[in-house]
């Protein structure tokens, strides 16, 4: 399988791409962690990426999709990989086409992870964290024992400038923005497919499944 998965910030992309990788022992493939682990490793585009990274900028396009091209080339993505939340736009999708295209081989499906606006916003805004000992909680899905107060050292748990409701919103929609072009180009390629990201873990799960074949 040769799959992207798709969808906003908040809708379980991530969760479901690292079970079905482990499933069907192929890799996830997500930029951030590749990002941090290419830095972190001092790698030739590790280091590249963070002359970015230490000056607040975004890593271009051409920086990323070198990174996932040296991923693809390893002996573990030959038998597929999941993409967790790229390409974002239609210039990386291009680049990810031309990528693909080189290493002779096609993506399956793109799966859109399809999550309504209010439990977007109440999945992102729950999220509560603790400044001591970076603790992390939700008031909805996992509680402190005791309310605004963190469970291990006791600190007035706070809620991240990222994870209020006017932040969120704002996020929500650059994301529908940026990414409409590029649903619908999948969508001509007869790549997309759409699965209900709402409702029990397992229950996605199967959705996705049956969505890509497997």
């Amino acid at each position: 399988m040769r799959l992207v998965f798709l969808g906003p910030p908040g809708a379980g992309k991530g969760t479901q791409a690292r079970e079905l990788a482990r499933e069907w022992g192929v890799p996830h493939i997500a930029t951030g962690d590749m990002l941090r682990e290419a830095v972190a490793a001092g790698t030739p585009l590790g280091r590249e990426a963070r002359t970015y990274m230490d000056r607040g900028a975004l890593v271009p396009d051409d920086v990323i999709i070198r990174l996932i091209g040296e991923r693809l080339r390893q002996p573990d993505a030959k038998g597929g990989f999941i993409l967790d939340g790229f390409p974002r736009t239609i210039p990386q999708a291009d680049a990810l086409s031309r990528l693909l295209s080189e290493l002779g081989v096609t993506l399956d499906r793109v799966v859109f992870f399809d999550v309504s606006e209010g439990e977007l916003l109440r999945r992102l805004t729950g999220r509560r964290s603790c400044p001591q000992c970076q603790a992390t909680y939700h008031v909805v899905f996992n509680p402190p024992k005791r309310d605004g107060i963190c469970d291990r050292c006791g600190s007035a748990l706070l809620q991240r400038e990222d994870d209020r409701e006017a932040t969120v919103r704002k996020r929500l929609n650059v994301y529908a923005e940026q990414t409409a072009p590029l649903l619908e180009r999948y969508r001509k390629d007869g790549l997309l497919t759409s699965v209900a990201g709402e409702g029990k873990i397992d229950t996605i799960h199967g959705a996705i499944r049956k969505a890509v074949g497997a």
